[in-house]
Protein backbone atom coordinates (compact mmCIF):
# COMPACT_ATOMS: atom_id res chain seq x y z
CA UNK A 1 0.00 0.00 0.00
CA UNK A 2 1.57 3.49 -0.98
CA UNK A 3 3.20 5.85 1.81
CA UNK A 4 0.80 8.95 1.41
CA UNK A 5 3.24 10.67 3.76
CA UNK A 6 2.81 14.54 3.08
CA UNK A 7 -0.25 14.12 1.19
CA UNK A 8 -3.71 15.68 2.40
CA UNK A 9 -6.99 14.14 2.01
CA UNK A 10 -10.61 15.50 2.85
CA UNK A 11 -13.13 13.29 3.41
CA UNK A 12 -17.14 14.10 3.37
CA UNK A 13 -19.12 12.30 5.68
CA UNK A 14 -16.61 11.11 7.62
CA UNK A 15 -17.79 10.84 10.91
CA UNK A 16 -19.36 6.87 10.80
CA UNK A 17 -19.36 4.07 8.37
CA UNK A 18 -17.69 4.22 5.36
CA UNK A 19 -16.73 7.32 5.58
CA UNK A 20 -15.05 6.84 8.89
CA UNK A 21 -13.62 3.57 7.68
CA UNK A 22 -11.67 5.86 4.89
CA UNK A 23 -10.78 8.43 6.89
CA UNK A 24 -8.74 5.70 9.55
CA UNK A 25 -7.31 4.35 6.96
CA UNK A 26 -5.49 7.37 4.63
CA UNK A 27 -4.68 8.54 7.71
CA UNK A 28 -2.62 5.85 8.98
CA UNK A 29 -0.75 5.61 5.51
CA UNK A 30 0.72 8.60 6.63
CA UNK A 31 -1.93 11.44 5.02
CA UNK A 32 -3.63 14.59 7.15
CA UNK A 33 -6.77 13.96 7.03
CA UNK A 34 -9.62 16.75 6.85
CA UNK A 35 -12.68 15.40 8.45
CA UNK A 36 -15.96 16.79 6.68
CA UNK A 37 -19.04 16.11 9.17
CA UNK A 38 -22.47 17.83 9.05
CA UNK A 39 -24.48 17.42 12.11
CA UNK A 40 -22.46 14.74 14.39
CA UNK A 41 -19.81 17.02 15.53
CA UNK A 42 -19.48 14.01 18.53
CA UNK A 43 -18.91 11.25 15.99
CA UNK A 44 -16.57 12.88 14.31
CA UNK A 45 -14.12 14.11 17.22
CA UNK A 46 -14.56 10.27 17.90
CA UNK A 47 -12.66 9.52 14.64
CA UNK A 48 -10.18 12.45 15.22
CA UNK A 49 -9.08 11.16 18.42
CA UNK A 50 -8.81 7.82 17.03
CA UNK A 51 -6.66 8.78 14.32
CA UNK A 52 -4.60 10.92 16.62
CA UNK A 53 -4.28 8.11 19.20
CA UNK A 54 -2.71 5.80 16.55
CA UNK A 55 -0.32 8.64 15.44
CA UNK A 56 -1.77 10.02 12.84
CA UNK A 57 -3.11 13.85 12.13
CA UNK A 58 -6.81 15.08 11.27
CA UNK A 59 -8.98 18.06 11.66
CA UNK A 60 -12.38 18.36 11.71
CA UNK A 61 -14.68 20.81 9.17
CA UNK A 62 -18.31 21.44 9.51
CA UNK A 63 -19.98 21.77 6.36
CA UNK A 64 -23.44 20.79 4.16
CA UNK A 65 -21.87 19.54 1.02
CA UNK A 66 -25.42 20.20 -0.31
CA UNK A 67 -24.62 23.51 0.27
CA UNK A 68 -22.13 25.73 -2.50
CA UNK A 69 -21.38 28.20 0.10
CA UNK A 70 -20.63 25.39 2.70
CA UNK A 71 -18.13 23.96 0.01
CA UNK A 72 -16.34 26.90 -0.41
CA UNK A 73 -15.93 28.09 2.76
CA UNK A 74 -14.76 24.19 3.75
CA UNK A 75 -12.22 24.06 1.00
CA UNK A 76 -10.87 27.73 2.18
CA UNK A 77 -10.47 26.23 5.52
CA UNK A 78 -8.53 23.33 4.55
CA UNK A 79 -5.86 25.78 1.93
CA UNK A 80 -5.16 27.83 4.87
CA UNK A 81 -4.27 24.63 6.93
CA UNK A 82 -2.56 23.06 4.68
CA UNK A 83 -2.40 24.74 1.31
CA UNK A 84 -2.45 21.88 -1.07
CA UNK A 85 -5.11 19.22 -1.43
CA UNK A 86 -3.98 15.79 -2.77
CA UNK A 87 -6.96 13.34 -2.17
CA UNK A 88 -10.86 14.03 -2.25
CA UNK A 89 -13.03 11.18 -1.39
CA UNK A 90 -16.71 12.08 -1.76
CA UNK A 91 -18.51 10.25 0.25
CA UNK A 92 -21.44 12.03 1.77
CA UNK A 93 -24.57 10.64 1.24
CA UNK A 94 -28.57 10.11 2.28
CA UNK A 95 -31.33 7.93 2.02
CA UNK A 96 -35.01 8.95 1.41
CA UNK A 97 -36.63 5.68 0.38
CA UNK A 98 -39.88 5.01 -0.97
CA UNK A 99 -40.87 3.40 -4.66
CA UNK A 100 -41.66 5.72 -7.71
CA UNK A 101 -45.58 5.78 -7.45
CA UNK A 102 -45.24 7.19 -3.82
CA UNK A 103 -42.05 9.25 -3.69
CA UNK A 104 -42.35 12.93 -3.39
CA UNK A 105 -40.28 15.89 -5.04
CA UNK A 106 -38.40 16.53 -1.82
CA UNK A 107 -37.42 13.20 -1.53
CA UNK A 108 -35.70 13.26 -4.87
CA UNK A 109 -34.37 16.45 -4.54
CA UNK A 110 -32.71 15.92 -1.14
CA UNK A 111 -31.06 12.66 -2.34
CA UNK A 112 -29.71 14.31 -5.24
CA UNK A 113 -28.47 17.69 -3.54
CA UNK A 114 -26.22 15.78 -1.01
CA UNK A 115 -25.39 12.79 -2.98
CA UNK A 116 -24.62 14.31 -6.45
CA UNK A 117 -24.30 18.31 -6.02
CA UNK A 118 -22.32 17.79 -3.08
CA UNK A 119 -19.89 15.98 -5.02
CA UNK A 120 -20.38 18.23 -8.02
CA UNK A 121 -19.34 20.81 -5.89
CA UNK A 122 -16.35 19.47 -4.36
CA UNK A 123 -14.95 18.29 -7.24
CA UNK A 124 -15.17 21.28 -8.65
CA UNK A 125 -13.56 23.42 -5.72
CA UNK A 126 -10.39 20.30 -5.58
CA UNK A 127 -9.89 20.43 -9.38
CA UNK A 128 -8.86 24.24 -9.08
CA UNK A 129 -6.39 23.25 -6.84
CA UNK A 130 -5.02 20.19 -7.89
CA UNK A 131 -5.03 21.90 -11.54
CA UNK A 132 -2.17 24.40 -10.19
CA UNK A 133 -0.22 21.41 -8.50
CA UNK A 134 -0.64 19.02 -11.53
CA UNK A 135 -1.75 15.76 -9.35
CA UNK A 136 -4.37 14.70 -7.53
CA UNK A 137 -6.57 11.32 -6.82
CA UNK A 138 -10.37 11.88 -6.59
CA UNK A 139 -12.21 8.78 -5.59
CA UNK A 140 -15.99 9.35 -5.69
CA UNK A 141 -18.60 6.48 -3.47
CA UNK A 142 -21.16 5.15 -6.03
CA UNK A 143 -23.09 2.23 -5.09
CA UNK A 144 -24.19 -1.18 -6.54
CA UNK A 145 -27.43 0.70 -6.80
CA UNK A 146 -26.19 3.21 -9.09
CA UNK A 147 -24.96 0.68 -11.72
CA UNK A 148 -27.59 -1.62 -11.50
CA UNK A 149 -30.75 0.01 -9.56
CA UNK A 150 -32.89 -1.09 -6.53
CA UNK A 151 -36.28 -1.23 -5.52
CA UNK A 152 -37.18 1.93 -3.75
CA UNK A 153 -33.70 3.70 -4.09
CA UNK A 154 -34.92 5.34 -7.26
CA UNK A 155 -33.45 8.99 -6.01
CA UNK A 156 -30.63 7.63 -4.45
CA UNK A 157 -30.02 5.02 -7.72
CA UNK A 158 -30.57 8.11 -9.98
CA UNK A 159 -27.97 10.06 -7.74
CA UNK A 160 -25.34 7.14 -7.78
CA UNK A 161 -25.43 6.69 -11.28
CA UNK A 162 -25.08 10.24 -12.56
CA UNK A 163 -21.93 10.17 -9.77
CA UNK A 164 -20.45 7.50 -12.42
CA UNK A 165 -20.75 9.67 -15.39
CA UNK A 166 -19.51 12.24 -13.44
CA UNK A 167 -16.53 10.18 -12.80
CA UNK A 168 -16.00 10.01 -16.29
CA UNK A 169 -16.14 13.05 -17.74
CA UNK A 170 -13.60 14.79 -14.75
CA UNK A 171 -11.55 11.86 -15.73
CA UNK A 172 -11.32 12.90 -19.00
CA UNK A 173 -11.00 16.55 -18.39
CA UNK A 174 -8.33 16.70 -15.54
CA UNK A 175 -6.08 13.36 -17.02
CA UNK A 176 -3.79 15.68 -18.54
CA UNK A 177 -2.47 17.27 -15.37
CA UNK A 178 -2.06 14.22 -13.54
CA UNK A 179 -4.99 13.83 -11.95
CA UNK A 180 -7.40 10.69 -11.76
CA UNK A 181 -10.70 10.46 -10.94
CA UNK A 182 -12.50 7.03 -9.95
CA UNK A 183 -15.49 5.65 -8.19
CA UNK A 184 -15.82 2.67 -6.09
CA UNK A 185 -19.18 1.07 -6.06
CA UNK A 186 -19.78 -0.72 -2.78
CA UNK A 187 -22.51 -3.71 -2.33
CA UNK A 188 -24.24 -5.28 0.53
CA UNK A 189 -22.06 -3.19 3.47
CA UNK A 190 -22.47 -3.82 7.57
CA UNK A 191 -23.05 0.11 7.84
CA UNK A 192 -25.65 1.93 10.38
CA UNK A 193 -27.53 2.19 6.24
CA UNK A 194 -28.10 -1.29 6.30
CA UNK A 195 -28.97 -2.31 9.97
CA UNK A 196 -31.92 -1.06 9.44
CA UNK A 197 -32.67 -3.68 7.00
CA UNK A 198 -34.75 -7.25 8.74
CA UNK A 199 -32.65 -10.02 9.00
CA UNK A 200 -35.23 -11.67 5.65
CA UNK A 201 -33.89 -8.48 3.71
CA UNK A 202 -30.60 -9.29 4.73
CA UNK A 203 -30.85 -13.22 3.83
CA UNK A 204 -32.05 -12.43 0.31
CA UNK A 205 -29.84 -10.15 -0.46
CA UNK A 206 -26.96 -12.65 0.72
CA UNK A 207 -28.70 -15.38 -1.16
CA UNK A 208 -26.80 -13.31 -4.71
CA UNK A 209 -23.56 -12.53 -2.90
CA UNK A 210 -21.26 -15.35 -4.15
CA UNK A 211 -18.66 -14.82 -1.41
CA UNK A 212 -21.78 -15.54 1.29
CA UNK A 213 -21.55 -12.41 3.40
CA UNK A 214 -21.65 -8.99 4.02
CA UNK A 215 -18.79 -6.43 3.31
CA UNK A 216 -17.13 -3.87 5.82
CA UNK A 217 -16.60 -0.38 5.73
CA UNK A 218 -12.62 -1.27 6.08
CA UNK A 219 -13.31 -3.10 3.06
CA UNK A 220 -14.75 -0.30 1.15
CA UNK A 221 -11.44 1.81 2.63
CA UNK A 222 -9.12 -0.51 1.04
CA UNK A 223 -10.16 0.21 -2.26
CA UNK A 224 -10.63 4.02 -2.18
CA UNK A 225 -7.02 3.71 -0.21
CA UNK A 226 -5.79 1.81 -3.56
CA UNK A 227 -6.79 4.35 -5.90
CA UNK A 228 -5.57 7.30 -3.61
CA UNK A 229 -2.05 5.54 -4.12
CA UNK A 230 0.57 5.81 -6.64
CA UNK A 231 -0.02 2.07 -7.41
CA UNK A 232 -3.00 3.01 -9.20
CA UNK A 233 -1.48 6.29 -10.91
CA UNK A 234 -2.25 4.80 -14.82
CA UNK A 235 -6.21 3.80 -13.10
CA UNK A 236 -8.29 6.60 -13.99
CA UNK A 237 -12.21 6.97 -15.47
CA UNK A 238 -12.99 3.42 -13.44
CA UNK A 239 -15.49 2.03 -11.46
CA UNK A 240 -14.46 -0.48 -8.69
CA UNK A 241 -16.94 -2.70 -7.53
CA UNK A 242 -16.50 -3.70 -3.67
CA UNK A 243 -19.58 -6.13 -3.31
CA UNK A 244 -18.57 -9.30 -3.40
CA UNK A 245 -19.52 -10.30 -6.71
CA UNK A 246 -23.13 -9.34 -6.26
CA UNK A 247 -23.04 -7.56 -9.82
CA UNK A 248 -21.24 -10.78 -11.35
Amino acid sequence: MSDLSGKVALVTGASRGIGRAIAVRLASLGAVVALNYNGSEAKAEEVRAEIEAAGGKAFLIQANVSEEADVLRMFEEVLSKENRIDILVNNAGITRDGLLIGMKEAQFDEVLKTNLYGAYFCMQQAAKKMLRQKSGRIVNISSYSGLHGNAGQMNYAAAKAGLVGMTKTAARELGSRGITVNAVAPGFIDTDMTAVLSDKSKEAILSGVPLGRMGSADDVAAAVAFLAGDEASYITGQVLSVDGGLSI
